[in-house]
């Protein structure tokens, strides 16, 4: 449940479009539903913006499934991550009608409610083309969340070039989100080219002396361009969300 919805349960139950007890119903589940194995927190919507999500990684398949049936039930829309094809194949048959899987980024969405105007806008960028996965989590949680978002991919230092050539459109951003693994350096440079906030993402990719994503983490934490912020590896999903709020706190107050 999110704020919208709250509202229109309680103007329903004031124009008595229904009764009290249709409405304790609906909020029988505040401010969580008990699975036993998880514990849905249906309340958090109000609290601060943005539903739980569902992390898959180390759920099985009947979790997964009974996690989404609650969420679903209780009015949400769905944004699932780090769920592999395999699984999503299996749990493929129990989902509604409606839904988007992407494989590349590993995520399920599940759009309860037709999707409003998308606000503001976020670039994703990526420095190679095996950093791609981890800025589709960002993308998709980022668009998911509200938030109109565009890609440019492959455009890391070893040819420069590259980003030049989309410098117009990366400054029509009001956030950049920067996705790179290896030593991790396009981050600063993007972070001294435009004046908009930068999200950082390393990835663990990369051969031997990059640490599996260690090397361009400290790379972007050790940046010496102003403005620029530094998720967790490979954590597409956390900058998605970071990107969509700052994004977000430009746009008027309901």
């Amino acid at each position: 449940m999110n704020i919208s919805d709250l509202e229109k349960l309680l103007t329903n139950l004031h124009n008595q479009k229904m009764t009290p007890k249709q409405a304790m119903k609906r909020l029988a589940t505040l401010p969580f539903e008990n699975l036993d194995f998880a514990k849905i927190d249906h309340h958090r919507g109000l609290r601060n913006g943005m539903p739980e999500v569902i992390y898959c990684q180390g759920k099985t398949v009947l979790q997964i499934k009974k996690i989404v049936k609650s969420m679903f039930r209780a009015g949400h829309s769905i944004l699932a991550t780090r769920l592999p094809k395999e699984t999503f194949l299996k749990l493929k048959p129990s989902l509604p009608k409606i839904f988007e899987y992407n494989e590349t980024a590993k995520t399920l969405v599940i759009e309860k409610n037709k999707q409003q105007k998308r606000n503001g806008l976020i670039t994703i960028i990526t420095a190679g083309t095996s950093d791609i996965p981890i800025a589709e989590e960002a993308f998709v949680t980022a668009r998911t969340l509200g938030s109109e978002t565009e890609t440019i991919y492959d455009v890391g230092v070893a040819g420069i070039h590259r980003l030049f050539n989309n410098l117009e459109q990366i400054r029509k951003a009001r956030v950049v989100i920067v996705v790179a693994g290896m030593e991790g350096a396009l981050a600063s440079v993007v972070g001294g080219l435009v004046d908009k906030p930068i999200i950082a993402v390393p990835t663990s990719i990369g051969y031997g002396a990059s640490f599996s994503g260690i090397s361009a983490l400290l790379t972007m934490l050790n940046s010496c361009t102003t403005g620029v912020a530094v998720v967790n590896i490979d954590n597409g999903f956390g900058a998605g969300c970071i990107a969509h709020r700052i994004n977000s706190l430009q746009e008027p107050s309901e």
